[in-house]
């Protein structure tokens, strides 16, 4: 079936990702917090706030600062949001495919609502992709299938026409499993030679 859809994760692919182990372990590190205590507050609520039923405001409140502490919300929030790096070479050969206007491009990711929203920005991806579906918007979370099913919905995507470019290969496996042609992306610089094996760019560039 010829490709018509191509949805891309941001976090592993277009970009580090944006508040998982490392990041998270880095912000113990940094803010001298119990690991054990802040992963199971974690743990408790993650879902909700990548799912947008919470705010980040919530987030920090219920993990971070239920009690007092000798730095505030806006310095662990800038640290937050600081974790998120680009991959240039990933990024150019995305942008390599949208310019070229022969395929819908949407992201298709886990993740809260502000630091998508910051990431958006930061990997400067507002002008490749015709929407951001965010676990924050979608209200469902990568791999299930009410995930994958809303998406479908929202883009209007024959699962079948759509390929899916992912680093995790739990997703990888629910989307071919759901009909979807995949790529899995485990080396953001080798991106575009797995896109022109997938025939989606041209070789030699």
């Amino acid at each position: 079936m010829p490709i018509r859809h191509v949805f891309v994760d941001i976090g592993g692919v277009l970009g580090t990702n944006g508040w998982d182990r490392e990041q998270r372990q880095r912000a113990l590190e940094r803010f001298k917090l119990d690991k054990t205590d802040f992963d199971f507050r974690h743990q408790e609520i993650v879902g909700d706030w990548e799912e947008g039923r919470m705010s980040m405001d919530e987030y920090m409140k219920l993990t971070v600062f239920y009690c007092p502490r000798d730095f505030t919300p806006e310095e662990f929030s800038e640290f937050v949001f600081a974790q998120s790096i680009p991959f240039p070479e990933s990024i150019a050969a995305v942008s390599e495919l949208s310019a070229m206007r022969t395929h819908v491009m949407m992201t298709l990711n886990n993740e809260s609502a502000e630091l998508n929203r910051h990431r958006i920005q930061t990997f400067g991806l507002s002008g490749l992709f015709s929407a951001f579906l965010s676990s924050c918007w979608l209200n469902a979370r990568k791999p299930t299938r009410a995930f994958f099913d809303r998406a479908f919905g929202v883009s209007d995507a024959n699962p079948a026409e759509s390929l899916l470019i992912d680093d995790r290969e739990q997703n990888i496996v629910r989307a071919a499993e759901l009909g979807m042609q995949t790529i899995h992306c485990v080396q953001p610089a080798g991106l575009r030679e797995q896109m022109v094996n997938a025939g989606l760019l041209p070789p030699g560039n």
